[in-house]
């Protein structure tokens, strides 16, 4: 043998000795991962967090404190009763309403509408507001209100009584309120109230039959407190 190559084809040689390279290239720059391999999903660029578009000048409507009684308490083991009674009754939900209906009532009050506070009162309670209408429209009198925020609902109070139509259950609450009101005279002089704002305390009953269909809370009684 004089160690010549002869006939042997050199270029296939050349071609394997690069095929090599190259592997051992691809190798170190993709690492060992077999398999599919998902591309990667493009990252966007964050976005900044869009914040509330504010209209107008209009102050925000202030949120109530509310009061619940401590289970372990009197009035607070009447609610845990009237809530096994009126099936998603919460004091939570309960006190939401009284703020909504505290704000109607007042402003129907002052501008003499019959029809929202026949949806909201007892029979007996709008035949009382119904007459105290009707004795202001003859003095010829005019009630200005304007509820600038109402500050705390508190529950005082749990009543429940069964009878032959259901269960019977009262709520007293306790409102603390800021308002101006004032009634004007024929004349346009204040006869009662003033344009300052003043704070009202005031003690608000609802009564509602549990567990019958259509029963809603209404207001029985209003007095101050």
């Amino acid at each position: 043998m004089d160690g010549s190559l002869g006939q042997f084809p050199v270029d296939i040689v050349i071609f394997a000795l690069i095929a090599g390279f190259l592997a051992l290239r691809l190798r170190s720059v993709l690492g060992k991962k077999v398999g599919f391999q998902p591309m990667p999903s493009p990252v966007s660029s964050p976005r900044e967090a869009e914040g509330p578009v504010i209209e107008g000048r209009a102050e925000p409507v202030s949120t109530p404190k509310f009061d619940i009684p401590a289970p372990g308490t009197r009035v607070g083991q009447q609610l845990a009763v009237l809530a096994t009674k009126e099936r998603g009754f919460t004091p939570q939900q309960f006190l939401s309403g009284v703020d909504g209906a505290f704000r109607q009532v007042v402003a129907a009050y002052a501008s003499g509408d019959r029809t929202v506070l026949r949806e909201r009162l007892t029979p007996t309670a709008f035949a009382a507001f119904d007459a105290a209408l009707t004795a202001r429209d003859a003095a010829g009198e005019v009630q200005k209100s304007e509820m600038r925020a109402v500050n705390s609902i508190a529950i005082e109070d749990v009543r429940m009584e069964d009878g032959a139509a259901g269960t019977a259950a009262a709520i007293d609450t306790k409102i603390i309120s800021d308002q101006i009101s004032l009634t004007l005279g024929k004349d346009g002089k204040p006869v009662t109230g003033t344009d300052s704002i003043t704070e009202f305390s005031d003690l608000w009953t609802f009564e509602r039959l549990l567990g019958v269909s259509g029963s809603s809370w209404r207001l029985a009684a209003a007095r101050s407190a």
